[in-house]
């Protein structure tokens, strides 16, 4: 492949032993292949996990080099409305499929973003159109399908790739593009993507550019993550009743890794379960988080938010 191509595309697999992770899907989906025929499907679960990945699979193994003429893909948060199910997923749909296999596959990507109209306009054409088209759904949340789409699709629920599912695929590229990264920087990797190979990619491509020899402050620095030890002592610091201290610490650490207050977030709330202190502190402490998340998200001020967390983590302590 082109050297100067995108990781995440040089590296996507494309059979199903290549897959990494979730192997209960894939047996299924690779005998419904082997029958040359499938219900309607739908794969739930985050981003950067296989979704995308595993429908491209199917069809290059369903229908071979002429996969590209009966593999229709859209993203549904480009393309919400009703009119893109009534003219592109319809018109696709009503034709019949080149070579053996009797039915064309449409992959609808992130279609919990359309409209209810749009879904309902879905759940017809994905009725009219079964003797000539399959779909596969996918989606972040499956909550946000309407039920009657789901009752028509055999439903999978993807998980975030383990650890050693991680640490392989990081093998795999190190070795093709003769890489040395250490074993702290393979942890940083994981701690970085929670799973997420995608990210794992990303994150490794942009490392690779700057040097052949990857450790962990680069990738810390890359992913915008301070290291854990740093978040553990901003907390120890709190905890010992320094809201200066951690306030100054706070803002260094944000200013150095290029941190969004919900990252900073998100980070504390993993750190507190390793403090030393009293397990209904500890509540407290991810109660907090989680009203300075929910802040955060309506919109407001990043910086009173955070030093209001910090208070109230201090506070805490002294009662």
């Amino acid at each position: 492949m082109d050297e100067g191509a995108i990781w995440t595309e040089k590296y996507r697999p494309k059979d199903f032993s290549s897959v990494k992770g979730q192997k209960h899907i894939i047996d299924k989906v690779k005998a419904f292949v082997n029958m040359k025929n499938m219900p309607h499907l739908l794969f739930a679960g985050p981003a950067g996990i296989g979704k995308t990945t595993l429908s491209l699979v199917i069809a290059r193994q369903l229908f071979g080099d002429e996969w590209h003429q009966n593999f229709l893909e859209l993203n549904a948060s480009d393309e919400r409305g009703i009119d893109v199910v009534r003219n592109k997923v319809k018109d696709f749909a009503r034709t019949r499929a080149i070579g053996d296999v009797p039915f064309k596959i449409i992959y609808l990507d992130e279609c919990d973003a359309l409209t209810k109209e749009a879904q309902q306009a879905l759940r017809r054409t994905m009725e009219n159109y079964t003797a000539t088209c399959r779909f596969i759904l996918s989606c972040n949340y499956s909550s946000k399908i309407i039920d009657p789409i789901q009752s028509r699709c055999l439903v999978f629920k993807f998980k975030p790739l383990s650890k050693e599912e991680i640490f392989a695929i990081i093998e795999v590229i190190s070795k093709n593009e003769k890489l040395e990264i250490s074993s702290s920087a393979k942890d940083a990797l994981f701690e970085a993507c929670g799973g997420d190979c995608r990210r794992v990619e990303n994150i490794l491509q942009s490392a690779a550019s700057l040097d052949k020899k990857i450790d962990e402050e680069v990738i810390f620095t890359l992913a915008s993550l301070a290291r854990p030890k740093e978040i553990k002592q901003l907390l120890e610091i709190c905890v010992k009743g320094d809201f200066l201290g951690a306030r100054k610490m706070l803002l260094d650490t944000m200013l150095e890794y290029g941190l969004s207050g919900t990252d900073v977030i998100v980070q504390l709330q993993k750190e507190i379960w390793n403090l030393d202190i009293d397990d209904k502190v500890k509540l407290q402490f991810v109660k907090d988080c989680g009203e300075g998340e929910f802040h955060l998200i309506e919109g407001a001020d990043e910086f009173i938010q955070l030093e209001s967390l910090l208070a109230g983590f201090v506070l805490n302590c002294k009662k």
